[in-house]
């Protein structure tokens, strides 16, 4: 809980903050950013807006709003915004990379333990257990967004339209997208009242006292728009993605799992409109039915993991790299946890690459104006659309923990009665993620060790 500044510290701004007191603090964001894009803005809010008084609350909901229209992991680009917006480019590179890095070892670590013991009775009744959690949580993130999102019947048409195109019609994830965004465009123009982008972040702001970084704050050179220093970024973001794609292909051939998982993975990191819920139907499509990476279950298993885990859920990434590298053995039966470590971090690099791009070449534009980003129609249709592309995904889950043989087998009560108990927790209560996760753990661990 923040305490609000006195008035006589309020009345003036901070002190510059120095370089290693943000390290510090982004530092430490890393390893406490758990509850999901929505916990990790408000940590943020909490910290830097109102307790620190290093931004203002208008600024810092302006990056927000730029960050909402990206596609990749808004909290992450956040931070990486912030971060240049104090600091400059080294200022953004280093936020926005600890915000992904102890997530990303903590992610290789558990990966690494679900693939070598996770056939022994503890933790495989702890999965057990958190399999169904998972399918209430995807649930709730349906109908958290839905809420907010479906104001009116064109909203609902394009939410119903693009669960029965992915469900019934198995159109690709970018495709449903890209129509999406089409309605929206068209709707805005036709029917601008339909198509206003409501809630959200948008709301009236509050004053914490003066911030350091506020409205009239002087601009600093960094921020100034420069068409060479956009164009200098660009070129370092394409080298920095070609160079590896270009070794990996010459290394080991364009048809080479690492080299795939490079290219699939940064195709990921341009479709994720509306967070790691939206793109996770694709990753579905790819990692399970495309290319064999990882199995139904063990996606729900590493969904379970990137939910108990800081840092943004589209790192449930990492963990399908590594199930894929360790599991085909990708440098022999000797680097089995090499393999799979290599993959997960390569598949890091490139989702995340195009986050950083987005940020330190986009931040200048921004900063030159503070009026209201003209994306807000087309970004409306397709947080629609995620609506219905994540229940589509909550019912893959549920039919895959439900019936884990397929109908003909047997129906798993007591993973319907886990889920169910979770669903009421978190829709009803509004308890904690990571409390429902924990419990549901438990229920299924004494349900194994009283079966066996």
């Amino acid at each position: 809980m923040s305490v609000p500044p006195p008035q006589a510290e309020a009345s003036s701004p901070p002190s510059a903050v120095r370089f290693r007191d943000a390290l510090a603090f982004w530092l430490r964001l890393g390893f406490i950013s758990f509850g999901g894009p929505a916990g990790q803005i408000a940590i943020m809010h909490t910290e830097l807006v109102e307790r620190r008084r290093w931004i203002s609350e208008k600024r810092f909901l302006h990056a927000l709003n730029y960050c909402m229209v990206l596609p990749g992991p808004e909290a992450q680009q956040l931070a990486t915004y912030l971060g240049w917006l104090m600091h400059g480019t080294w200022g953004g590179i280093v936020a926005g990379a600890l915000f992904v890095l102890p997530s990303l070892a903590i992610l290789i670590a558990l990966s690494w333990i679900y693939v070598a013991f996770g056939d022994q009775p503890l933790v495989a009744g702890l999965f057990y257990g958190i399999k169904p959690a998972v399918t209430a949580i995807v649930l709730q993130a349906a109908w958290r967004i839905g809420s907010r999102t479906l104001g009116n019947g064109w909203l609902w048409a394009i939410a119903a339209a693009s669960f029965v195109a992915i469900f019934a019609l198995q159109v690709p994830f970018p495709l449903i997208i890209v129509g999406a965004a089409l309605a929206g465009y068209l709707g805005g123009r036709l029917a601008p009242a339909y198509f206003h982008a409501g809630g959200g972040h948008g709301g009236a702001t509050k004053d914490y006292g003066r911030a350091l970084i506020d409205e009239h704050s002087p601009r600093s050179e960094h921020t100034r728009y420069r068409a060479s220093r956009l164009a200098i970024v660009l070129a370092a973001g394409a080298l920095l993605w070609l160079l590896p794609m270009g070794a990996l292909t010459v290394a080991l051939g364009w048809d080479h799992t690492l080299t795939q998982m490079g290219w699939f993975f940064t195709k990921a990191a341009l479709l994720t409109f509306g967070g790691a819920y939206a793109v996770l139907p694709y990753v579905y499509q790819g990692a399970v039915s495309h290319y064999g990476w990882v199995t139904p279950g063990q996606m729900i298993d590493g969904l379970a993991l990137g939910e108990t885990t800081p840092g943004p859920l589209i790192m449930v990434v990492a963990f399908v790299a590594f199930v894929g590298g360790y599991m085909q053995a990708l440098f022999g039966g000797e680097a089995l946890f090499l393999a799979g470590a290599v993959a997960a971090m390569l598949v890091t690099w490139f989702t995340f690459l195009p986050s950083f791009v987005f940020i330190l070449a986009g931040g200048p534009l921004v900063e030159s104006t503070h009026d209201r980003l003209d994306l807000t129609a087309p970004l409306t249709a397709i947080t629609a659309a995620v609506v219905g592309v994540i229940v589509n995904l909550a019912l893959f889950f549920g039919y895959h923990v439900l019936w884990p043989q397929g109908f003909p087998g047997p129906f798993e009560w007591p993973a319907a009665m886990i889920a169910l108990g979770a669903a009421v927790a978190l829709l009803r209560y509004r308890c904690d993620v990571m409390k429902v996760i924990g419990a549901c753990a438990l229920a299924g661990l004494a349900l194994r060790l009283a079966a066996g």
